[in-house]
């Protein structure tokens, strides 16, 4: 029986295949370095006014702003002095014979991009800890590139850029961003590997062939050993996204939902399905935006509202409120950040000693942050209250003889602009339906499993739970009855015919 089990579970990945059911492809989280350092406030401001100067770019001679992760300024270790960058990353395996990319998650793009093996002026090694890879399209035996009659490219030329070179039938892009750096390539077709979710303990390799983007040129940031990776995850809304591009093949739903561990190593879990717990709450998205903006409309502390007037978070233009897994501190408009900290420091004044250091407000505290701090509440439309602990706000900077000096996280943004980074997306699960426009989350410990579902139409045709892990062990609790059904007909099946075992 244990010889036939592999061959059972690919068995049955080809029936999930071929009956056309939806799944849940799962990919593990990993961070290039972990938070229980000091940080240098001042790396971590200017790594994300780089990446906001991005972000926030409009278009420009026709060139597309598309917000790239893992690129900008690296945070400086207080104790050791070497540097390295703060992000979520994850491993993607692409052609055949499938090879694997460390690319960094982002909700704030759409396309995902690797560096091609023909690339001029690319980084060949990383001061991130992570081997760099490149994508060399004669070495797959199914790459096939993309002709500018391929609906995706007719779809995105008038807003991406992208174009057929002069004698050339090859889909192109060409990325240009706030700070100076850019990426251009073509896009190629081929094969992208993600475990399924079958059922009890079991899970099965699967495939499908999607749209992507081979990077033949990077220049500014995107050059610099000490920041790179291999490639960006986008997770965006467009039809280049791989969300996108599964959900129209009937594959994956069309929702993702993240995970992201905060303490020790971090790490979490990334699943291309829904996460299920019974604490999420939703609020909707702004329609029509090129990022997932929400409906902020208070912010309270201690349980009472701040006087800010709700037009600040509006969207309008480069205003708004965003969520985006790039930014490493959070953002707020700057109408709103003088209320938020005066509110905190009246509020623990009794308790710490507040200190400016480095441009920020800190505190000097002798006992827990939890036991002083507040809770901040941030609320959105439709009822749905996003609940910060004082680790979520504030951020620890270094100890001293009887006392501990945290400062604010958030960071004042001029422009309008609020921005909710990983300093508030960490430790809680983040779902985001794109099939009913909303955006879900609660607090939750990463490190533990998670309930995974996946629909089609309106019912549930596969649920189980993952383990949020580094070494992506997985644990399914229901089986899909039909499945099931044709597990138990199997299993009788090599009882009754033992000879066709071997």
């Amino acid at each position: 029986m244990q010889f036939f089990l592999p061959f059972l579970i690919l068995f049955l990945s080809f029936l999930v295949n071929l009956s056309g059911v939806k799944c849940a492809a799962v990919l593990s989280l990993e961070r290039v370095f972990p938070l229980n350092h000091s940080l240098d406030v001042e790396l971590l401001r200017a790594r994300d006014h780089l990446r906001n100067a991005r972000f926030l770019q409009g278009f420009v001679g026709g060139v597309v702003d598309f917000s790239v992760q893992g690129t900008s300024d690296p945070f400086l270790v207080g104790v050791t002095g070497s540097s390295a960058l703060l992000l979520y990353f994850t491993r993607v395996k692409l052609g055949t014979p499938p090879r694997e990319f460390n690319v960094q998650i982002d909700t704030g793009s759409d396309v995902l991009w690797v560096t091609c093996s023909t690339c001029s002026n690319c980084p060949k090694t990383s001061g991130l800890g992570v081997q760099l890879n490149n994508f060399d399209t004669t070495s797959s035996s199914t790459a096939g590139l993309v002709p500018c009659s391929h609906p995706i490219c007719t779809s995105q030329f008038q807003t991406t850029a992208t174009q057929c070179p002069p004698q050339s039938n090859q889909c192109s892009y060409a990325f240009q961003y706030g700070d100076g750096s850019g990426t251009s390539g073509f896009y190629v077709s081929d094969t992208f590997y993600f475990d399924a979710v079958l059922g009890e303990s079991m899970t099965a390799n699967s495939s499908a062939a999607v749209v992507f983007g081979c990077s033949t040129f990077q220049s500014g940031d995107l050059t610099k050993s000490d920041k790179a990776i291999d490639g960006i995850f986008g997770f965006g809304q467009g039809d280049l996204s791989v969300i996108s591009q599964l959900s129209s093949h009937g594959i994956t739903p069309r929702v993702f939902s993240h995970c992201l561990k905060g303490d020790g190593s971090g790490g979490g879990i990334l699943v291309l399905g829904e996460i299920l717990e019974p604490g999420i709450v939703y609020t909707p998205l702004v329609p029509s935006q090129p990022h997932y903006n929400l409906y902020l409309q208070s912010i309270a502390v201690g349980g009472q509202l701040l006087p800010i007037d709700p037009a600040v978070f509006a969207t309008s233009g480069n205003r708004g409120t965003i969520i985006d897994t790039g930014t490493t501190l959070a953002y707020l408009a700057e109408e709103a950040f003088d209320p938020f900290v005066s509110a905190i420091t009246a509020a623990v004044s009794q308790f710490t000693t507040p200190t400016i250091s480095k441009g920020s407000q800190c505190y000097l505290v002798s006992s827990s942050v939890s036991s002083v701090f507040p809770p901040v509440s941030l609320n959105f439309a439709g009822g749905a209250t996003m609940l910060l602990k004082p680790e979520e706000y504030l951020m620890f900077m270094s100890n001293y003889p009887g006392a501990t000096l945290w400062c604010i996280g958030f960071q004042k943004f001029q422009g309008g602009t609020t921005i909710l980074g990983d300093l508030v997306l960490k430790d809680k699960i983040f779902v985001y339906d794109l099939a009913h426009q909303r955006i879900g989350w609660t607090n939750y410990d990463c490190s533990s499993s998670v309930n995974v579902s996946v629909t089609s139409s309106k019912d549930f045709i596969n649920a189980g739970q993952l383990m949020s892990s580094s070494s992506r062990d997985m644990l399914i609790k229901l089986l899909p009855l039909s499945i099931l059904a044709l597990l138990i007909h199997t299993l009788i099946s090599i009882h009754a015919f033992p000879n066709f075992v071997t």
